[in-house]
């Protein structure tokens, strides 16, 4: 009999991106980074001039940050305890948004927390992507962890049948980015993994 199938996000869900990626920008880049308007893009400011930076501008130090830095970011407090408990009741998968030349990397980088969970890698909305996760796994049931609402949209267009799980542990930006739950594309909103974790469990084993 197939288990049940945890398919979740990395950044802000397993580890800390918005902070390591700030300190970086304000300490090496020139750019000041405030989030406190919830818009991702109108967050960052080139400090000698105040202008915000252009659409590829921000990717290019998205990129440079993931090349540079992913040995910066930290885990999300109680995450890996709790997503190595979750093993016991269901296999483990990591869906992100990175290109794929990075996958490796983010295996490495999790391993290296005391996470082992294959990786998958990709860009733009998710359900497809984990669609296709389902297919290859055919669990007895699937649930779906992502900090960006977006996601969880995409998800119950795709495969309406996965429990969503809306999860963000970066304080810094949690209280700005729109609530799946409270929009319909997430049965729960749950941001500290030590009241995920019972959530998940109980999922899982219902």
């Amino acid at each position: 009999m197939s288990r049940p199938l945890v398919i979740s996000d990395c950044d802000e869900v397993i580890l800390h991106m918005v902070a390591p990626f700030k300190v970086w920008l304000e300490e090496s880049q020139g750019v000041d980074f405030n989030l406190s308007g919830g818009d991702f893009g109108k967050a960052l400011r080139w400090r000698e001039s105040g202008d915000f930076l252009a659409p590829e501008d921000i990717w290019k130090k998205l990129g440079g940050f993931f090349d540079t830095q992913m040995d910066n970011q930290l885990p999300i407090a109680g995450a890996i305890d709790a997503l190595n408990a979750v093993t016991e009741h269901a296999d483990l998968v990591v869906l992100t948004n990175l290109v794929d030349f990075r996958r490796d990397k983010r295996a490495e980088q999790l391993a290296v927390h005391g996470l082992h969970a294959k990786v998958y890698t990709n860009q733009g909305p998710k359900g497809p992507a984990l669609a296709r996760i389902i297919e290859e796994f055919q669990p007895s049931k699937a649930l779906f962890i992502d900090d960006l609402a977006q996601h969880h949209a995409s998800v119950k267009d795709t495969a309406p049948d996965v429990m969503r799980l809306h999860f963000c542990g970066e304080p810094m930006i949690a209280h700005a980015i729109p609530c799946a739950h409270e929009a319909g594309h997430a049965h729960a909103r749950i941001d500290e993994w030590a009241k995920a974790l019972p959530w998940l469990t109980e999922q899982l084993k219902g």
